[in-house]
């Protein structure tokens, strides 16, 4: 019923040309150039010292990570969760704020943000508050959101994170960002601008959907150190289950604090980048305003406290808000949410029904290998290197397919990674493909690195397997003609009748080349 009386969007002035032109000045209105990236792996205070051969700018980066919690229904309401279902068409009387609705627990989302707590090596509390943030926006009609400002459910973790060092694969380096605190909070409604109409348009569905928002202390210093961490904690929310964490459906959305100082002086004034929800354009976006704070503080200037948005067209941020004067929330307590207890074997009472509580103990006893635990195991089990332990799992679905081809050939697992990273990745990077949408199959590339194991054909036959189009346009990706083990040919085979070549139906395999 609800959504039936929400279905039509609500509308809202939107902003004037004048007003959107505005968000694109800043103190220079010259436009911003893209600076040279952070050199990878290497630490802030190492970065470029000005001309007059100052001490060398030491850039402080702190991260503020919104991760979507999957569960089939919102924070306080019994509303479906749902990824671009019609607008306004999953609301309840809770989300749409009506007067005498009152917010009800999610106890899947309780479990998500204990079972993350755990594995990001946090402490658990077991009493935690609820929160009204107050502020004033169209896409919040209760005028504040509920989250856990004083107490929340976990705090003082830490999250362990490799990168490479200076681009090179094979020389990896293991960093550590400690986890401030780890709070449950509902999310707002979402902004749809219509251009023809001159209007934004208001969408309630995510309104209420239950966040974890993820503070990390102030413990790194370029972009690169930032995605990297960014990486490591989607791979585990994504093991344990807890968030899907697809940064391209706004499910893990990340804001940057970022500031410059030198060495042995206070940190500088920061600024926030807001709403970032690629993990490469988040490592753009704080080179470029690690490089432009410094190039503002040796021209004399100074650093503005506001907050800015990343445009990624122009490789840079551009001012939004300032934030000198501090915004107040007006935090005070939940009234309609009494504390949230959770216990441990040792603390649980008697005679308790195990659907009505919450037991940190029984949710650790079931915490999925990590994925460092998961790397460690691939090189012991497989032999290979530890860089290729990251890509397997840092490509969804490649690991499962890597083993998959190893069960089906006699090829040592050594060589099968090889194929696997340089030919098979490689043509799927080519084409933007995933793992998962790969027209070669496990089977298809098992069966070809056993005829290539038994000397069937050659390696230099098996990379230049002749490829056709799939379809007759040319605007797919070519597919491989697996032909039969007698007869597996490399390109362009010479005296041979065209309708002698046997071959396999397009969409059936795909070359690797």
């Amino acid at each position: 019923m609800a959504a039936s009386i929400l279905r039509r969007s609500l509308l809202i002035p939107r902003c004037r040309a004048g007003d959107v032109a505005a968000l694109h000045s800043g103190p220079s209105r010259r436009r911003a150039q893209a600076p040279e990236p952070i050199a990878s792996g290497r630490r802030a205070g190492n970065c470029p010292a000005g001309e007059r051969g100052v001490a060398p700018w030491v850039a402080v980066v702190g991260l503020e990570i919104h991760a979507q919690i999957s569960s089939n229904s919102k924070l306080f309401s019994g509303s479906q969760v749902q990824f671009a279902a019609p607008p306004n068409s999953l609301v309840s009387f809770f989300d749409a704020s009506l007067p005498g609705t009152l917010p009800a627990l999610n106890r899947r989302c309780v479990e998500a943000a204990v079972m993350t707590g755990l594995a990001l090596n946090c402490s658990i509390n077991k009493k935690s508050l609820f929160d009204r943030k107050h502020y004033f926006y169209a896409d919040l009609p209760a005028g504040y959101q509920i989250t856990q400002q004083r107490l929340p459910v976990a705090v003082n973790g830490s999250l362990s994170y490799s990168l490479c060092v200076g681009g090179k694969k094979n020389q990896m380096v293991t960093r550590t960002v400690r986890i401030k605190q780890i709070q449950l909070e509902q999310d707002s409604g979402k902004s749809l601008h219509d251009d023809i109409r001159s209007q934004t348009l208001i969408d309630l569905n995510r309104a209420g959907v239950g966040l974890m928002e993820v503070v990390m202390e102030p413990d790194m210093s370029s972009g690169e150190e930032a995605a990297a961490a960014v990486r490591e904690l989607q791979l585990i929310l994504q093991t344990l289950g807890s968030s899907q964490a697809i940064m391209a459906e706004g499910q893990l959305r990340v804001d940057a604090n970022v500031s410059v100082h030198h060495p042995g002086e206070a940190y500088g004034v920061r600024t926030e980048v807001k709403n970032i929800n690629s993990a490469r354009f988040l490592a753009r976006a704080i080179d470029y305003e690690i490089q432009r704070q410094i190039k503002e503080l040796e021209n004399g200037g100074t650093v503005m406290n506001e907050t800015r948005a990343f445009d990624y067209k122009l490789g840079c941020t551009i001012p939004m808000r300032d934030k000198e004067g501090k915004q107040d929330y007006r935090f005070m307590p939940e009234p309609n949410l009494p504390p949230l207890i959770l216990y441990d074997t040792k603390s649980l009472p008697a005679n308790t029904n195990h659907q009505q509580v919450v037991n940190i103990d029984w949710i650790r006893e079931r915490l999925p290998d990590l994925p460092s635990v998961r790397r460690v195991k691939l090189v012991e089990q497989y032999g290979i290197l530890p860089e290729h332990s990251f890509t397997l799992l840092n490509e969804d679905g490649l690991m499962e397919f890597f083993e998959n081809v190893v069960r089906q050939t006699q090829m040592n697992p050594k060589k099968v990674i090889g194929w696997i990273l340089n030919d098979m990745l490689g043509y799927l990077k080519q084409y933007n493909l995933k793992v998962k949408e790969s027209p070669v199959s496990s089977l298809f590339l098992a069966d070809l690195l056993n005829l290539l194991e038994r000397g069937t054909i050659s390696s230099s036959a098996a990379n230049q397997l002749q490829v056709v189009p799939s379809a007759p346009s040319g605007s797919c990706p070519p597919v491989l003609l697996l032909l039969e083990p007698s007869l597996l040919l490399p390109t362009k085979p010479r005296n041979m009748p065209a309708a002698s070549r046997s071959s396999v139906g397009p969409g059936q395999a795909g070359s690797l080349r």
